[in-house]
């Protein structure tokens, strides 16, 4: 199966990358803007984007036969967009994983499977962060045979949600400069009981 996995140069895309080829997958890698072009050039079965950086277009994400998936570190449709691990701590929404069918909203998509996530009071942003992309990892794992065969479940998203946009964070970025993301989890769950 040939793959265009969307995301960033990091360690969590790196680790995806390597499950795929360890399964005997086709993995073209981009952390670049892509346009319907490059995707028509590759051809694609299925899109996946994780932690990927840009918004998909239209006439990008209904290419694939398989579809376009997107790995999102929360607990839809509770904090999607920009920042989702902090805005879970910050205003006590549910903290998980999803992974989604992209269409024409931002995370807003048909939910293929999803987790909750538990953390401790010793947990920091960064901690939990990093335990949030261990589960999606994990959570792509065990959906990734039923993703591959075209059977994998759709439940449309039930309720409203949240939603963030990069810049919704900067009034709150006072609460990190301290520790930055060593800042303990509890101390933005203190902020928020007394705000």
């Amino acid at each position: 199966m040939r793959i265009l996995l969307l995301g960033s140069d990091n360690s969590e895309c790196e680790e995806l990358r390597r499950y795929l080829f360890s399964c005997g997958e086709e993995v073209i890698f981009s952390a670049e803007k892509i346009t319907s072009e490059k995707v028509r050039e590759i051809n694609p079965d299925i899109i996946i984007s994780y932690n990927y950086r840009h918004i998909l277009k239209e006439d990008v994400f209904l290419m694939p036969i398989l579809g376009t998936i997107n790995l999102h570190i929360s607990y839809l449709p509770w904090n999607r967009g920009a920042d989702p691990n902090f805005w879970s701590h910050l205003e006590g929404t549910p903290k998980g994983v999803t992974i989604h069918y992209i269409n024409a909203g931002i995370d807003t998509g048909d939910i293929i499977g999803q987790e909750l996530v538990e953390f401790s009071e010793k947990d920091t942003l960064k901690s939990s962060y990093e335990k949030l992309h261990i589960a999606i990892r994990e959570l792509f794992k065990k959906l990734w045979p039923k993703i591959k065969s075209g059977q994998a479940p759709r439940r449309k998203q039930r309720g409203k949600g949240t939603f963030h946009l990069v810049k919704d964070k900067e009034p709150f970025l006072n609460l990190l400069s301290e520790r930055g993301y060593d800042t303990p989890i509890e101390d933005l769950n203190k902020f928020r009981k007394t705000a």
